[in-house]
């Protein structure tokens, strides 16, 4: 039979076990589950959001329009291009509506080998203008951009 201590022991095993996992920092038991259910919120959140970004891509992978995903973070704005198909000339297009609506590309990553993929973050230039930008206003700027790229694409 096993005694209260070696169930203790294995007890206080497992919850430091579960907060070297969550990398939480408390000392008693309660928070150290607190902190746990936190963190798998966050994990399942993190599943949730890759599991839509796959079936995004998987969508559109037989359709010609790209997906536009544009999120507001803080001052920032986190903008994701992407078409299954290689888009020659697209990046210039989107560029160019950027700086029509006066946003300035801090970072970005493209890809364009077989497909088309950008990820950029962008930035107001000029913070202190009147009108307010939001996410949904970069994206139809970005939508006019590929608009834009489609009609000259479709004249060549």
């Amino acid at each position: 039979m096993v005694s209260r201590e070696q169930k203790r022991a294995a007890k206080q095993k497992k919850l430091q076990l579960l907060r070297s996992i969550t990398n939480s920092l408390a000392h008693d038991n309660a928070s150290i589950i607190l902190d746990a259910s936190n963190y798998i919120k966050d994990l399942k959140q993190r599943v949730e959001k890759l599991n839509q970004d796959v079936a995004t891509a998987a969508s559109f992978t037989s359709q010609k329009f790209p997906t536009i995903r544009v999120e507001e973070q803080e001052n920032d704005f986190l903008i994701k291009v992407f078409t299954a198909r290689n888009c020659q000339g697209l990046l210039v297009f989107i560029l160019e509506a950027f700086e029509e609506l006066g946003l300035e590309v801090l970072q970005a990553r493209v890809s364009t080998s077989d497909s088309f993929l950008l990820e950029a973050i962008a930035t107001r230039e000029n913070k202190e203008a009147d009108g307010h930008i939001d996410d949904q206003v970069v994206k139809q700027v970005v939508l006019q951009g590929i608009q834009k790229w489609i009609e000259v694409s479709e004249q060549e």
